[in-house]
């Protein structure tokens, strides 16, 4: 697959874009207001645990 410039700083700024707003409402719905880390890492576990239990493994 060929991407142009253009199209690779698209595709990364939507990443980045949903990366911030997940980590952010992940915060805010947590308790951890404004904490970036702690909302990446707790939506990062939410993910894993979301993926094992729909494979049945919990």
């Amino acid at each position: 697959m060929n991407w142009t410039r253009e199209e690779v700083d698209e595709k990364l700024e939507g990443i980045m874009v949903n990366i911030h707003k997940n980590a952010y409402e992940t915060a805010e719905k947590y308790g951890v207001s404004g904490n970036y880390v702690a909302g990446a890492n707790i939506a990062g576990f939410l993910k894993v645990a979301e993926a094992m239990q729909a494979q049945g493994m919990v």
